[in-house]
């Protein structure tokens, strides 16, 4: 499957929480993600991806193991995805350590997330705040099959645009990219 995604960066959070309310009942989690690579980068060489993420909500904690394969669509960032539910987060980490995979960076992603059905799909908006970087953001998404992507590209770009949302909004910033630039020292700070 792929998940046909767009990404954008909100400039009224509080308006876009009033307007995804009316879609469905936000359910607000904490997501811990590491993601991994092997020690030469060919993972992100690659464009793809491998995370173990952690989500923290009301309802409990859980784990995914997530890989996304290079993308697809370089317009939106879509990606071939497969995650599955895993039972120890911790066993799988030793897992791909013993394959050979490193942690090359986590984060925690603050969410507020609404599940609803529009232009007969299943969507997921995902309001983001990362605390180190400036701003907030929103991923509409579904999953589609190869030849659906356009379509459903469409059809999420048609919620953002229910939103308020425009193309002027988008961005295809990787949090991954902006966290690691964040957390670099200043050329100043160099001396």
């Amino acid at each position: 499957m792929i998940e046909a995604e767009l990404k954008v960066r909100v400039r009224d959070p509080e308006g876009a929480i009033q307007q995804l309310e009316r879609l469905a009942s936000g359910r607000v989690e904490v997501y811990h993600d590491t993601y991994y690579d092997t020690p030469d980068g060919s993972l992100r060489g690659e464009d793809r991806e491998l995370r173990v993420r952690r989500v923290h909500g009301a309802e409990g904690t859980r784990a995914f193991l997530t890989y996304k394969d290079a993308r697809v669509d370089d317009a939106s960032g879509s990606k071939p995805e497969c995650e599955t539910r895993v039972d120890d987060p911790e066993a799988v980490r030793a897992m791909l350590r013993g394959l050979g995979y490193v942690p090359v960076i986590a984060f925690q992603k603050q969410c507020r997330n609404y599940e609803f059905e529009a232009h007969g799909r299943r969507m997921l908006a995902t309001l983001v705040r990362v605390p180190e970087i400036e701003g907030t953001f929103l991923e509409v998404e579904t999953l589609v099959k190869d030849d659906e992507l356009s379509c459903a590209l469409a059809d999420v770009r048609a919620v953002l645009d229910g939103l308020g949302l425009t193309e002027r909004d988008l961005t295809t910033e990787l949090y991954t990219d902006a966290v690691a630039a964040a957390r670099r020292p200043s050329a100043a700070g160099r001396g």
